[in-house]
């Protein structure tokens, strides 16, 4: 039975890697690597006489597990809090345990709006004919939603 390719984390790296080999081997862009790098996520170890960034494996694992962080939805504040962590070997797991329970919270919290938006959206798809007729219960129930939501139109703010 032939073995499979190895995956991209597998395979050895020779260093230095360009920006873009290592936007290749993490799944990043070379933008979105320059981002972290902006937003101090990230910093290359090396730089090569003219100045261009350089990457070893190393940069490529700080890049994958910033990645991974991207992936499981954590803020770039959350993700510059969970790389700290993550470099400090003496770092306590209840810290890290802290933010990832908070933030399963944040996520919970926003897929029970997403459905009640979606519960919302079939109701009104379901009370529309989708024929012909202009009268559209969808329509009027995002302007009902608008007027329900807006500050008290009819309110007076001056004394005059």
């Amino acid at each position: 039975m032939a073995e499979s390719p190895p995956s991209a984390a597998e395979v050895p790296v020779r260093a230095p890697l360009t920006i873009g080999e290592a936007a290749a081997l993490t799944g990043l862009s070379p933008k979105m690597i320059r981002y972290y790098e902006q937003e101090g996520l990230f910093v290359p170890r090396a730089r090569s006489a003219a100045g261009y960034r350089q990457y070893g494996e190393a940069d490529l694992h700080a890049l994958r597990f910033i990645r991974s962080a991207r992936d499981l939805g954590f803020s770039l504040k959350q993700i510059a809090e969970l790389t700290g962590l993550w470099r400090d070997r003496g770092r306590a797991s209840a810290e890290v345990k802290r933010l990832a329970l908070a933030h399963i919270e944040s996520l919970e919290a926003k897929a029970a709006l997403l459905r009640g938006m979606a519960a919302t959206l079939r109701e009104l798809a379901q009370r529309c004919h989708g024929d012909d007729r202009p009268d559209c219960p969808i329509l009027e129930g995002i302007e009902d939603y608008a007027r329900d939501q807006a500050p008290d139109a009819g309110a007076c703010h001056s004394d005059t």
